[in-house]
């Protein structure tokens, strides 16, 4: 089963808000025949993309190839949030890595930041990006462990967020249910299918070559410096130097290394109809917020007032048939005054988490390279990816090497028992969050 056809149609974007309000490119054709290339990267979301314009712009010859639309999967569907850090916290990656790579790993994460807000600038000023992320917890004991994890982030890190009481972060979302937050202004929020069509502007601009329709079926590795891989499509093939799998939660049919660690696993999301004046009593400020139920809640207001929320579970393949009454249950809870409300929008999607959630960067093959796994921190990690790769294949290895040196374990009993196994595990904690343990 391809997961790029199991819940959606061949060349349509869902029925999202974002879908609805992008600027769309045209379709770009599909692949025929027989091209040659420095680098052939195989996925058209934000780590794809981003590689590709980066390649592109050091004046390498890019082919790009997606097998659906431009931003189809994850990168088109997500909640916008550009956040700090990785999911797994500073003292535990000083504890594993030791405190040079941590301090690396930390400026990796600040610096996917800043390169998402200056390419969306540049490139997607239409993906709207505004400052504010916050971390709100259900409990006054992840309150405590959030203010000491602020604290220290800010004395080892030069973090600038704050820590708001149960009162402040009232003052700013309305619902009683938080203990506390730590408030980032220097991340934020964007519209993400905007951003991913900018980044394809941008490497279109800079020389890259896209084609949409091309299912990857199988990567040939090289046998030596003269002999190129091929990259092969249902009506054609890539002869490259390099090749690139930027696939994340899609990388099940490439490379069994990779899918043995990057599981994807289905979200959902809704966009309510414009609130009018009740936006401001769901957020007072124009902040992104995520929160710490393991099936977590994140959310946001869109530009015309919408409040755009992210939550329920679902671990089979399929999306569940009313996605809208799934995510307005956890939406409802949060915030009971907007029982009634009307959904106009509800969609779901793909994304791929590891065991660690750290991201896995590996080199695959011979002159192939992966990053994937981004575990809902994409947006921003995703984008730094491509750069990174794009480096890497021009000879500056240093940050990719720390990142694939961050252990990524395979999920127990291979794909075939890690879906049933993974399910069982995030049932349980899913049962944990409705018992409030």
């Amino acid at each position: 089963m391809n997961l790029l056809f199991t819940n959606d149609k061949r060349g349509q974007y869902p029925d999202s808000w974002y879908a609805a309000t992008a600027s769309l490119l045209a379709p770009f054709p599909a692949l025929k025949g027989e091209m040659r290339a420095d680098v052939c990267v195989v996925g058209g979301g934000y780590t794809g993309l981003s590689c590709a314009l980066h390649l592109a712009e050091r004046g390498y010859s890019v082919v790009l190839l997606e097998a659906q639309r431009i931003g189809f999967g994850a990168s088109g569907r997500n909640g916008g949030q550009v956040g700090h850090g990785h999911n797994m916290d500073q003292p535990s990656l000083e504890k594993k890595l030791g405190k040079a790579d941590a301090k690396l790993l930390w400026d990796i994460a600040d610096t996917s930041i800043k390169l998402t807000r200056d390419l969306a600038a540049k490139h997607a000023p239409d993906a709207l990006f505004r400052p504010g992320h916050a971390s709100a917890y259900f409990s006054q004991k992840e309150a405590d462990a959030g203010r000491r994890d602020c604290e220290y982030l800010a004395a080892n890190y030069d973090f600038e967020g704050a820590f708001l009481d149960k009162t402040a972060t009232g003052d700013i979302v309305g619902t009683d249910q938080y203990f506390g937050m730590v408030l980032d202004m220097n991340g934020g929020h964007l519209h993400p299918l905007n951003y991913a069509l900018g980044l394809a502007r941008g490497a279109m601009a800079a020389g890259a070559q896209i084609f949409e329709g091309a299912l990857v079926h199988h990567v040939k590795p090289g046998r030596g410096a003269s002999d190129k891989t091929t990259v092969q499509t249902d009506r054609g093939r890539v002869l490259a130097d390099h090749v690139v799998l930027a696939c994340n939660g899609y990388s099940s049919n490439l490379h069994r290394k990779t899918a043995a660690r990057v599981m994807p696993i289905n979200n959902y999301m809704v966009a309510t109809e414009p609130l009018g004046t009740r936006a401001a009593q769901i957020l007072a400020r124009d902040i992104c917020v995520y929160d710490s139920k393991f099936v977590l809640n994140y959310y946001r207001m869109s530009d015309d007032g919408r409040l755009i929320f992210g939550g329920g579970e679902s671990y089979g393949v399929k999306f569940p048939a009313d996605i809208a009454a799934k995510v307005r249950k956890p939406m409802q809870q949060l915030f009971p005054q907007l029982e009634g409300v009307k959904i106009d929008y509800a969609w779901g999607g793909t994304l791929g988490i590891t065991t660690s959630r750290m991201p896995y960067f590996a080199r695959v093959g011979p002159n192939i390279l992966t990053a994937a796994g981004y575990s809902g921190h994409g947006v921003a990690l995703a984008t730094l990816a491509g750069e990174i790769i794009a480096q890497t294949i021009a000879g500056q290895s240093e940050r990719f090497d720390v990142l694939s040196r961050v252990p990524v374990m395979p999920f127990p009993g291979g794909r075939m028992l890690s879906t049933p196994i993974l399910t069982l595990v995030m049932t349980w904690f899913a049962m944990r969050d409705r018992l409030g343990i």
